[in-house]
C-alpha cells in the first residue's frame, strides 16, 4: 500500500503565485525520485474551530493563508530512499529560498489504513 507525507503551512496570501511557482519548480524532484503524486492545495474553506484548526496549528496570521500538501508514495521503502535522495540533490538548496515561513511548516508520513476510489 501506499505511503503519504502530509504537510500544512501558513503562507502569506500576497505570496500565492510565488508559492506555486516555488512548487511548480520543486515538486517535480519528488517525481523524480519515486514519488507517483504531489498535491498542493490553497485554503479556500478553512474555518477558525472553537479549539483546534490548521490555522492555529501553523500559527497562520490574518494576512495569511493555509496550504496543505501531500506526496504519495509506491510505499515506504520508496519514500525513504526517495528523500535520501530529494536531500541529495543539487537543485534542493535553492528550496530553502521559500515564500512562507518553514519553521511553521507541520508534516508527518502517513500509512493509509483505508484507501477507496482511485
Amino acid at each position: 500500500m501506499s505511503y503519504i507525507d502530509g504537510f500544512v503551512i501558513a503562507v502569506p496570501t500576497a505570496n500565492r503565485s510565488k508559492f506555486i511557482e516555488h512548487a511548480q519548480t520543486f515538486d517535480g524532484i519528488f517525481l523524480e525520485v519515486g514519488a507517483t503524486r504531489v498535491l498542493e492545495c490553497w485554503g479556500d474553506d478553512v474555518p477558525k474551530g472553537k479549539l483546534t484548526d490548521f490555522r492555529r496549528a501553523v500559527q497562520a496570521k490574518e494576512d495569511e493563508s493555509v496550504a496543505f500538501s501531500w506526496v504519495e508514495w509506491p510505499d515506504k521503502a520508496t519514500r525513504d530512499a526517495g528523500m535520501k535522495k530529494l536531500m541529495e540533490d543539487p537543485r534542493m538548496p535553492a528550496a530553502g529560498d521559500m515564500p512562507f515561513d518553514g519553521k511553521r511548516m507541520i508534516f508527518g508520513g502517513f500509512v493509509p489504513v483505508v484507501s477507496l476510489g482511485k
